[in-house]
């Protein structure tokens, strides 16, 4: 079979990336273009500046891309974008530049669900044998989802309210830590002991997740101990809060391999980045007896690589956009 180049654009947030992926599996070349500098000053992101930002360097990111693959455009098969979910104003810029590239080179166009790239960048170096359960865990999102084959998703649980890595950001900002939170957090956490006692979350027989309690408790402790002056031990909360969020993620996932039987666990989302919980998910792995597949962690954060990987199996499938593909801020996959 001929190879099949992407090239594919991520502009959901505030990195504008663009690559080239070969067959779904190789990645040629990829260009991260992050903004984090400039929305540290505001304490996160502000989708007007992102949006600016994009629309000033997704042409310099494409030509940086394509002279690192030793590529031209002409070369190029089909032309991916995030189309959703995201904010609209930064998706906006990736999809447009894609139907440009699209309708002047007359190939291709490939919409791409930003949770489904996620997934796919577990394709990225590895085959996959389905069934598996997928675990996608990011800032906006906390989902268990059965993968029958690798074009079909069921959902069996989601966050009932915050997703794990907006409780992760929010708990950073009640601890008075630095943009980004969710790292912060974690490294706090990393130096700390477990010693404040944090509440038990849906403790049911369902799939799903909540951690707005954790995220309400620790607010409140805060606020009630500096009312008391009591001096806060900023490692302590965080390790006492990371270990009880992860212990309720380790729960619900450990009884859906259970409960279904399902021995592979992909795991995805930025928050996939963090080495406890990376570690943990792999030690209940074993206990299970499940192999677990996990992107290296250049692509478990937004990246380009893998909307092309997610791009390809759509390619295969003839799952093509129009030219009056919009993009959305919210969809489900």
């Amino acid at each position: 079979m001929k190879d099949t180049y992407i090239l594919a654009i991520e502009s959901s947030c505030d990195e504008t990336s663009v690559s080239i992926v070969k067959n779904g599996k190789e990645d040629i070349a990829t260009i991260i273009n992050s903004q984090i500098n400039v929305h540290t000053k505001y304490g996160g992101v502000v989708p007007e500046v992102a949006s600016r930002l994009h629309l000033e360097n997704i042409t310099i990111v494409i030509n940086e891309c394509l002279e690192k693959a030793n590529m031209k455009l002409e070369q190029i098969d089909a032309f991916a974008c995030t189309y959703a979910p995201g904010l609209l104003g930064s998706l906006l810029v990736g999809v447009e530049t894609a139907k440009t590239l699209s309708y002047i080179f007359k190939k291709p166009l490939i919409a791409v669900n930003h949770m489904m790239g996620h997934i796919y960048a577990n394709m990225i170096g590895n085959d996959i044998k389905y069934p598996v359960l997928s675990l996608i865990i990011s800032g906006g999102h906390t989902d268990l989802i059965i993968m029958e084959n690798e074009n079909k998703f069921r959902y069996l649980g989601q966050t009932l309210d915050d997703a794990i890595g907006e409780c992760y950001d929010k708990i950073a900002r009640i601890m008075s830590l630095p943009y980004p939170g969710g790292p912060n957090v974690e490294k706090y956490a990393l130096e700390g002991k477990d010693t404040y006692q944090m509440p038990t979350i849906l403790n049911d027989n369902s799939y799903n997740f909540s951690f707005s309690g954790l995220k309400s408790h620790t607010n409140n402790k805060v606020h009630n101990m500096k009312q008391r002056n009591e001096e806060i031990n900023k490692y302590d909360l965080a390790c006492s809060f990371q270990n009880a969020a992860v212990k309720h993620l380790i729960s619900k996932t450990k009884k859906a391999l259970i409960d279904t039987q399902i021995k592979t666990l992909l795991i995805s989302g930025g928050v996939a980045s963090n080495n406890f919980i990376r570690n943990s998910l792999k030690e209940m792995c074993n206990e299970l007896n499940v192999q677990m597949i996990m992107p290296e962690k250049k692509y478990c954060t937004d990246n380009a690589t893998m909307i092309g990987a997610a791009a390809y199996i759509l390619y295969k499938n003839n799952e093509f956009a129009s030219l009056d593909l919009n993009a959305k801020s919210t969809v489900s996959l």
